[in-house]
């Protein structure tokens, strides 16, 4: 280690956020499978809300990420942000390479015809500018906020950790969230609605996806809320310590307020009043529900759930397979199973757990050792003294 380095203390693997994370990768991709019409039922409200659970890895992300940068900062260190970047990119790009790969260099696989430009998933932009919709690979608009959140967030807390003060963090974070507010009404009603009292009648619903549901700006309250999570948790231990001494009443208002955000939405694509101040609500819910989680006297993080794990340290790559399997069931390509029928659906997530597995097995996991090696093991934040 070079002189002035400082390693701190590995944190353990949480099985709560293990579980969250599990819950988050089955509910999208029950989701997609609806979207395919691979599920007979599709009206359930666990199948129409599965678009939640891109909302619970931005709670994760804010909440581990914005942990690693901190920490160093409470320490009177500064993070080592070459090594955070190194480790960041390798935990990324092999598997996105090869995908983006399949994409381009094997049409047949794409579940629609069209894409967007290359450019923009090697600029990780394409949830920002739109030339064709809908289009194939659109669910990689959540990797790419959270590309751009992993390039902005260091900055901005570099620039608060060089004076800090209480009440510039608080306003920072209210900023964020008032702007972001302000943001998607004046989006709604330029682009989506003529009217904040329009009815679902009124409301254009690809636009309303193409300008409000994808773009960073629309969508940084999911990361915020786990970024303030981490924030209290570094900065104000003792807070923290009265916030997380009753883990499951934080559990059950998280669940109500989730509940709460379900039936403002109505669903994915909405009205004025939940495109404004639903987001807001959705991302506290899941703020609590991550806090829950965190916390291994609660009843999710006390133990860990069968086949949890496995599914959470896959996510990711299940995460990028997963419409490349559906297509691969919904274009035929697998004889006798019919047009319909809850067999499509079985045999779709398991192809789709098959591909997430190749793919975590020879490209993800190998890339991760390799990072591990050069680097430390995983959940180990490195700062170097200032």
């Amino acid at each position: 280690m070079k002189p002035g380095a400082l390693s701190l203390a590995r944190s353990p693997r949480l099985p709560g956020l293990d579980l969250i994370r599990a819950v988050a990768i089955i509910w999208v991709m029950v989701y997609h499978a609806m979207n395919f019409g691979l599920i007979p039922d599709p009206d359930h409200w666990y199948v129409s809300f599965g678009w939640i659970g891109v909302d619970l890895f931005f709670g994760l992300s804010g909440f581990l990420i914005a942990g690693q940068l901190l920490k160093p900062w409470s320490l009177g260190l500064k993070p080592d942000y070459k090594k955070f970047f190194q480790r960041r990119l390798l935990r990324t790009l092999p598997a996105y390479v090869v995908i983006i790969a399949v994409y381009f260099l094997l049409p047949a696989f794409r579940e629609r015809p069209r894409i967007q430009p290359f450019w923009q998933f090697a600029t990780f932009t394409e949830n920002l500018f739109f030339d064709v919709s809908p289009r194939s690979f659109s669910h990689v608009w959540s990797l790419c906020v959270e590309e751009q959140f992993y390039v902005v967030f260091p900055i901005l807390a570099a620039l608060l950790a060089w004076r800090p003060n209480p009440r510039r963090v608080a306003l920072a974070f209210v900023a964020v969230v008032v702007g972001g507010m302000l943001i998607r009404g004046g989006l709604w009603l330029v682009k989506v609605g003529s009217s904040p009292f329009a009815n679902m009648d009124g409301v254009n619903g690809q636009a309303y996806m193409d300008f409000i549901y994808y773009p960073t700006w629309s969508r940084l309250d999911g990361l915020l809320a786990g970024v303030l999570a981490a924030t209290i948790k570094v900065f104000r231990p003792a807070a923290w310590g009265r916030i997380v001494s009753r883990p499951n009443l934080i559990l059950c208002l998280g669940l109500i307020g989730l509940s709460f955000s379900m039936v403002l939405f109505g669903s994915q694509v909405t009205t004025f009043v939940p495109a404004v101040f639903g987001y807001p609500l959705l991302a506290s819910s899941i703020a609590a529900i991550v806090i829950a989680g965190s916390e291994c006297r609660g009843i999710i993080g006390s133990r860990s759930i069968p086949g949890a794990r496995i599914l959470a340290t896959g996510a990711y790559s299940l995460y990028l397979t997963q419409k490349l399997a559906y297509h691969v069931v919904d274009a035929g390509y697998i004889p006798g199973l019919g047009n319909e029928g809850w067999m499509r659906f079985f045999v779709a997530i398991g192809v789709a757990l098959f591909m997430g597995a190749l793919l975590h097995g020879l490209i993800e996991r190998p890339f991760l050792r390799l990072r591990d090696r050069w680097d430390g093991p995983s959940r180990s934040p490195i700062a170097t003294a200032g």
